[in-house]
């Protein structure tokens, strides 16, 4: 018997590897505004509150407001027409994908990207292996509000009950918490076991393969009990 009926699962590190596009159009928007531009590692430390605080964390101290916000804009129009330059989804991840909806899973995505960009990507990677991919948008509160991914579950037509989250940030371990799901935390991703563990994780999954397993009930040797419940 299946673990879990529904999967809420993250984007950003967990399903696709977006980092070197965030980075590109993060550093055209600064360097746009004669601004400091930022490293791949700084921008992995900055991603996983939306896009906003993003750009807050990368233009320097004390920039004006006015002048953040045009970097937020240029970032935004950027992005969108250069969001699949490098980014792929991590190796093994279609093949979890498939495996699920061959169980019978429902699936959906939430992220803090904003939601045209979720929606997007989310087509053009997974076609429609995901059902429903939300993202940031205004007058629904980006994570770890519980927000997302209770409207996740309402269009699913999915009850709680039988769901999981999964993601790879100290975000997303808050998020599943305040919706009052189990967690499984992704150690592929933009975070590292050992941060995760520091912030919570109820348990933690190294390959897409094995989390597979543990999703559909098979055998695998991340094998100790599943997380059940609001932990």
């Amino acid at each position: 018997m299946r673990p879990y009926s529904t999967v809420i699962f993250d984007l950003d590190g967990t399903l696709l590897d977006t980092l070197q596009d965030l980075r590109d159009s993060t550093n055209y928007a600064l360097a746009l505004h004669n601004l400091p531009t930022r490293s791949l590692d700084e921008i992995r430390r900055f991603v996983g509150n939306g896009v906003g605080l993003l750009i807050h964390r990368s233009v320097p101290e004390g920039t004006p407001a006015d002048l953040e916000a045009q970097c937020l804009a240029d970032f935004r129009a950027h992005y969108l027409l250069n969001m699949e330059h490098r980014t792929a989804p991590y190796d093994g991840v279609l093949e979890l994908l498939d495996g699920l909806n061959k169980a019978g899973i429902q699936l959906a995505v939430v992220s803090n990207k904003f939601d045209g960009a979720v929606k997007g990507l989310c087509a053009s990677y997974f076609g429609d292996r995901v059902r429903v991919a939300i993202g940031e948008s205004q007058g629904v509160a980006r994570k770890p509000a519980p927000d997302t991914v209770f409207r996740a579950l309402e269009e699913l037509g999915a009850d709680a009950q039988g769901a999981v989250y999964v993601g790879d940030s100290e975000v997303d371990i808050e998020t599943a918490r305040n919706a009052g799901l189990p967690c499984l935390s992704v150690t592929w991703g933009f975070r590292d076991a050992g941060f995760l563990a520091q912030h919570g994780a109820q348990r933690t999954v190294s390959t897409p393969a094995a989390l597979l397993a543990l999703l559909t009930g098979g055998q695998t040797d991340e094998s100790s009990p599943l997380p059940q419940g609001d932990l």
